[in-house]
């Protein structure tokens, strides 16, 4: 079992991890970690990689349980991420073939984060077609037994994450561990065997 915050298109060594440990606790009663992965996530870009972030009442001091995190709507945020990896992503293979789901999660609105959180996880596990179970505890447990797997404090992976094509990758190089969008964009189903191998 592998116990993880809500994160925003995790990406590709959490969901190679996830694949491996087929169950997976989200805890929602952790505390908001600012410069996590908990509101953002990192894609490829055409100078750099492009982190893209979800805005929260507050700001980045979140002093509460991450179920009650809310998420700062006025600034259109879905608009500017969407438009973004439209742009980055439209000469990939497989955008075209997830474009109209994908789009459909940008185009709600999600008051709390751990609901956007939890949508782009689904979305990503029926694009896979992965079967993992999913449980959710709204209770913090600061220490797992040692053969349970805790991602939720981890800031890098040591994974070796999965060479594969990159939109970019003739212009800045082979970008490792980006969100799973990457991957799906560039690899399509074959994703999956390359987390699972």
């Amino acid at each position: 079992m592998l116990v993880s915050s809500f994160l925003t298109f995790p990406n590709i060594s959490w969901w190679m991890r996830v694949v491996e440990a087929g169950n997976v606790l989200f805890d929602a009663g952790e505390h908001f970690q600012k410069m996590s992965y908990r509101n953002r996530y990192r894609i490829s870009g055409s100078n750099n990689s492009i982190l893209l972030t979800v805005p929260l009442e507050s700001g980045r001091e979140q002093r509460q349980p991450m179920k009650e995190v809310k998420i700062f709507n006025t600034d259109m945020w879905q608009v500017q991420h969407w438009r973004t990896l439209v742009s980055v992503y439209k000469r990939t293979p497989y955008f075209d073939f997830y474009e109209h789901s994908l789009a459909a999660l940008y185009e709600d609105d999600y008051t709390y984060l751990v609901d956007f959180n939890s949508a782009s996880i689904g979305w990503v596990r029926a694009q896979l077609k992965l079967e993992f179970t999913i449980n959710k505890t709204d209770e913090f447990v600061k220490e797992y037994p040692r053969d349970i797997i805790d991602l939720r404090n981890e800031k890098k992976s040591n994974l070796q994450t999965p060479k594969y094509y990159q939109v970019f990758e003739d212009r800045i190089g082979f970008q490792p561990d980006l969100s799973i969008l990457d991957l799906l964009f560039s690899e399509g189903p074959g994703a999956v065997d390359l987390l699972k191998g």
